[in-house]
């Protein structure tokens, strides 16, 4: 998806509250991953999130917010894998304060893994799940972004797109200040702006 594809979601999905989510979502992930390297990024056994790992590398670097840059966690990395992308489960057994695990799950997160995301809880990292409605899971997460499988206007890819360009944007200094809720009070009064 480039830009032009989001800028065209973004119009689609204007009224119907998911930009806000998937905006407050973003800046909860930019916020919570300060840390170089302290951004892990895991799947579920049938799908490593590698896309997504590489739209945040990119905000990373375009955003300067190395934070972002996701450490992509496997479940069976190949052994010939390059360094990056070697990266097995036994690192969410490390997490600590200070880190970020986000987890990418469009299906039921397995026990093993909700094992050790409570466990990284414990020792203080900070949870967040993208996922299509796995209640245990979203117990877990400090903040959570449930894009459900009958979801008509929004794919579970193209949150991760909505969610990734989000979080790459520098907050505006005083974002939510005056002019922002006055903007939102007059869209709320007269409905959103069509060109």
């Amino acid at each position: 998806m480039d830009a032009e594809q989001i800028v065209m979601l973004r119009e689609v999905l204007s009224a119907t509250g998911w930009l806000e989510r998937t905006q407050d979502f973003g800046r909860a992930l930019r916020v919570t991953s300060r840390t170089p390297g302290g951004l892990l990024l895991v799947g579920t056994p049938g799908g490593d999130p590698w896309h997504l790992a590489a739209h945040l590398d990119d905000e990373s670097r375009l955003g300067d917010a190395p934070g972002l840059a996701p450490t992509l966690v496997r479940w069976s990395p190949p052994p010939d894998a390059p360094p990056h992308l070697s990266i097995g489960l036994s690192r969410l057994e490390e997490a600590r304060r200070g880190e970020t695990l986000f987890v990418v799950a469009e299906d039921e997160a397995p026990v093993p893994l909700l094992e050790r995301v409570d466990d990284a809880r414990r020792v203080g990292a900070t949870i967040l799940a993208l996922d299509g409605g796995d209640r245990e899971l979203e117990g877990l997460a400090h903040e959570a972004l449930t894009v459900p499988a009958d979801e008509a206007l929004l794919s579970f890819d193209g949150a991760q797109h909505l969610v990734s360009a989000a979080a790459g944007q520098e907050p505006a200094r005083g974002a939510r200040g005056l002019r922002h809720r006055l903007a939102r009070l007059l869209e709320a009064v007269t409905g959103p702006t069509v060109d």
